[in-house]
């Protein structure tokens, strides 16, 4: 399991890293067999989030540190490196480019992205 972790460096210029999910395996909800599982983080808020398709924002860094998990549709995200990536279905984006030059997010499927925040601050 991986997820998309977009960061920014000392001098301000965002980037994307690729992040593996450790999991272990453990008793979860016994009783229950073990399943593998990751160590929980503490969260602060968790919503739902709609952009309507065409939806194109201007560059900016994000608000706080945050997990994005799309549900539907397709975004594409650009770091201040240039290097773009499409985020679909199923996909996990970790934003912590809260300071610097951020990033740049436009909806590319022809339906809404849906997707679901979760706050770290």
């Amino acid at each position: 399991m991986k997820f998309q972790r977009l960061y920014c460096d000392s001098e301000g210029e965002s980037h994307w890293e690729d992040i593996d999910v450790t999991l272990e395996e453990r008793s979860f909800a016994p009783p229950a067999h073990d399943i593998e599982i990751s160590e929980p983080e503490l969260v602060k808020k968790t919503m739902f989030l709609r952009l309507k398709s065409g939806w194109n924002e201007p560059i900016h860094p994000t608000p706080v540190a945050q997990k994005l998990i799309c549900l539907a549709g397709t975004v594409r995200v650009t770091a201040s490196d240039g290097e773009a990536r499409d985020i679909g279905p199923g996909d996990v984006w970790h934003m912590e480019d809260k300071r610097g030059k951020g990033h740049h997010t436009m909806v590319t499927s022809k339906e809404d992205f849906e997707s679901v925040i979760i706050q770290y601050e």
